[in-house]
């Protein structure tokens, strides 16, 4: 379990250091803001079109990886989507405050899932993240941006503009283009790939700092029905949900560890700068990454050493 240990205890830390500098040498919001966009109009794009790119597809199970990762967001975001009203009333909850627990339920921290799966199944673990990639990222942004223009705003919003949001989503159509080079076989030249791995590595770091600049440390020592909520539907429903479809897929082995692993990380630091864009609560989003993260340093071993129990 070292490789889960060894992910997540620099992404808590980085969050950790964007707080510290928000409080001292960088307290100007302007800048934070250009951080945000810098990460999620082109640090974080360039690290999924390398990864989609360069992925070699043809020896990993990608219906059955996908096809479990797919299908538990999809059932989880229905879920959650049907119970809004009940969910809201016993969460004390308003609609930028149910966005935050949606996001938060939902998404993934694809940096991390790299990491731990890579640390574990190296070539292939990468291979089959890659997978996972393609299966969450688009269906995630493209639910997210709905629930979000649905449920932030006082009134619901116009298809139009719903559709615009979903248009301009860099990261559905980082993903898109990544997968049509890897499909048309294109080669990527050295200095592209190294270009874009320089850029991958800077997301991470610029995304995290900026989720650390926005927490509110007083309401984080005093997490609400909300908060602890999400961390339950992230790390332990969601994992749960996706597991069973894999077996049911009848994944063993690597496949079946990137499932657990993908639908086990801490949520997505770049869902907090799609918050703030789209009058999310991304203050609460914030506190609920920081509160995931900590807690996956226990739970991510445990789903881990389960599946390991699961395997032949």
């Amino acid at each position: 379990m070292s490789a889960v240990i060894a992910a997540l205890v620099p992404v808590f830390l980085v969050i950790a250091l964007g707080t510290l500098l928000r409080l001292t040498i960088l307290p100007n919001r302007e800048a934070w803001d250009a951080f945000e966009n810098l990460t999620y109009y082109v640090l974080f794009p360039a690290l999924l079109i390398l990864t989609t790119a360069t992925a070699d597809l043809r020896e990993v199970p990608v219906a059955g990886v996908g096809g479990a990762l797919f299908l538990a967001i999809i059932i989880l975001s229905i879920a959650l989507i049907a119970l809004r009203r009940p969910l809201s009333r016993a969460l004390r909850m308003d609609g930028p405050a149910f966005t935050s627990l949606f996001q938060g339920s939902v998404r993934w921290n694809t940096y991390v899932a790299l990491a731990v799966a890579g640390g574990l199944h190296g070539a292939l673990g990468l291979t089959l993240a890659s997978v996972a990639i393609v299966a969450m990222v688009p269906i995630l942004n493209f639910i997210c941006v709905i629930v979000l223009a649905w449920y932030a705003a006082d009134k619901a919003p116009e298809g139009r503009v719903v559709a615009v949001q979903i248009l301009r989503n860099p990261l559905i159509w980082s993903v898109l283009v990544g997968v049509a080079i890897n499909f048309a076989g294109i080669p990527l030249p050295k200095i592209a790939i190294s270009f874009g791995e320089i850029l991958g590595r800077a997301a991470l770091a610029l995304g995290l700092l900026a989720v650390g600049a926005g927490l509110q440390l007083d309401k984080l020592w005093r997490p609400n029905r909300a908060m602890i909520a999400t961390v339950v539907l992230k790390l332990a429903v969601m994992p749960s949900i996706a597991i069973g479809l894999a077996l049911w897929y009848g994944l063993s082995g690597a496949p079946l560890v990137v499932v657990a692993i993908a639908s086990s990380v801490p949520s997505a630091p770049g869902a907090y700068i799609l918050a703030r864009q789209m009058g999310g609560d991304a203050p609460l989003y914030a506190q609920i990454l920081t509160m995931q993260t900590i807690a996956a340093l226990f739970t991510m071993p445990a789903v881990l050493a389960l599946i390991a129990t699961l395997r032949p």
